[in-house]
């Protein structure tokens, strides 16, 4: 049976399933991918170095200046844009409170490593950060994230919101969430700050809790089902999570910062402890202890960029590979594209591709005065509208009998779902009434689907009507 670690009640929180006895080591080979064979290439990723997963913070991955131009006689006239939230602190008091709780229990047990001396004043700064912050929220550097797309978004498309006008809006959606309202806001700003004419065609943002929360609503109870109680899934999960070295190697991650006698009792279950937030996280053993600590690891990147925490010191870069690895897993079973022959994960993205073929219909028909539509929005939301998109390494499901691994599989949660993940889809049009739609992810062009034919000897421009017959909305 699962132990599973509590859900938080908030949108982005993650159910990491643990089993006691998971491995966290990069030496098997055999299972993170053969070490002789070269592994598949994900998509680029952002430079920041470390093991951080679907919590790396944002880097646009092109240059826009390189990008493809429009065909002669194309301008740009409206976008469809939605978008993760930016860089977060911690969802609530849990992997901090409890990693300090085991770092105080050393220390009076004098059973700390030198390096271990080192991580209790850390982990207090970072505790006092998060409560002059607020769990969940934006950090400062979430909220650039999203001024600087922003920014970006106008220097690509100058004259398209030059000549904006008391007649044409720009429609800002978002979850309903806290910290997708707070990424909304900061787009708006990054916006009107740099072109202060847009404040008046800017509505304040509203929620759209149908398309951008989509995995909580009625029309998904099949999908939570399958969270919940798939039997595929839960045997790939416990496979995955029940390799035989994990006290192993949990025990070397943790004997970094603290002697063998104390990873001995913690490993015995003589202690055990409980986050004083909402009560609901307890760790009995060293498995637990060093899941915690990972978790720290993750969320310092954004929540101060420009510490001097150096954070990276305390784990071990082969035990965090790991760990993310673990993460990417669980999001490749749970949101991503899972298992061949079934679209349960993904199929309720479909609402949200309604939403950008519908307006971009309105928009050639006359019918809207948009000039834009952005959108704010969880990773629960864009893992899953990726593959609907069939964007690149984010469509290759697996057999059942195959379980994934780095070297099988280009899925990375680093490259489909970093902080401030986006998906923007530009849309052209020329005096002859010719419509091409481009698409960005991460900023970078990408090609749509496979069966979608670019338009003449373009290579990222497709023709709406064949982006909506190779979508099957014609």
């Amino acid at each position: 049976m699962y132990l599973p670690r509590p859900i938080d009640d908030n949108p982005t929180s993650k159910r990491f399933i643990v089993k006691r006895g998971f491995v966290f080591v990069l030496s098997t080979c055999a299972f993170i991918g053969a070490c002789s064979q070269s592994p598949v290439e994900p998509p680029s990723v952002a430079a920041e170095r470390g093991f951080f997963s679907s919590k790396t913070p944002y880097q646009p991955q092109q240059d826009w200046k390189s990008y493809e131009p429009a065909p002669a006689g194309f301008q740009a006239i409206h976008i469809q844009h939605v978008a993760r939230h930016g860089s977060r602190a911690l969802s609530s008091r849990k992997y901090d409170d409890l990693s300090y709780q085991i770092w105080q229990q050393a220390e009076k047990e004098q059973a700390l490593t030198p390096l271990g001396k080192q991580l209790g004043p850390i982990v207090s700064e970072i505790m006092q950060t998060h409560e002059a912050l607020g769990y969940g929220n934006l950090t400062v550097l979430g909220e650039r994230e999203h001024e600087a797309m922003a920014e970006r978004l106008l220097q690509r498309h100058p004259a398209l919101f030059d000549n904006i006008t008391a007649e044409r809006r720009i429609l800002v959606l978002d979850s309903g969430e806290p910290r997708a309202r707070d990424s909304a806001q900061s787009f708006l700003n990054g916006l009107i700050r740099t072109q202060p004419a847009l404040a008046t065609a800017a509505e304040p943002p509203q929620a759209d809790t149908e398309r951008l929360y989509f995995h909580r609503s009625p029309a998904a109870e099949a999908y939570r089902t399958y969270k919940d109680n798939d039997p595929r899934l839960l045997a790939k999960l416990d496979e995955i999570f029940s390799l035989p070295k994990n006290r192993q190697v949990a025990r070397a991650m943790l004997e970094r910062l603290y002697q063998p006698e104390f990873v001995d009792r913690l490993a015995n279950g003589a202690y055990e402890f409980r986050d004083t937030g909402k009560g609901s996280t307890v760790v009995r053993d060293e498995v637990d202890a060093a899941y915690m600590l990972y978790n720290l690891y993750i969320i310092v990147p954004g929540l101060k960029p420009d510490n001097d925490w150096q954070f990276s010191r305390f784990i071990a870069d082969k035990h965090a590979e790991w760990m993310a690895y673990l993460s990417d897993a669980e999001d490749f079973y749970e949101r991503g594209p899972a298992f061949v022959g079934e679209d349960i994960t993904y199929r309720m993205a479909n609402v949200l591709l309604d939403d950008f073929f519908a307006n971009i219909d309105a928009v050639r028909a006359g019918e809207s005065d948009l000039i834009a539509t952005v959108r704010f929005s969880h990773a629960q939301v864009l893992i899953p509208f990726a593959s609907v998109l069939g964007l690149p390494g984010s469509t290759d499901a697996l057999p059942e009998q195959v379980t994934y691994r780095y070297d099988n599989n280009a899925w990375r949660g680093e490259a489909i779902t970093p902080m401030a993940a986006n998906v923007q889809w530009e849309v052209f049009a020329d005096d002859n009434g010719t419509y091409l739609v481009r698409m960005l992810h991460q900023e970078r062009e990408v090609p749509f689907k496979s069966d979608c034919e670019p338009y003449g000897e373009t290579r990222f421009y497709v023709e709406f009507d064949e982006l909506k017959r190779c979508y099957g909305y014609l």
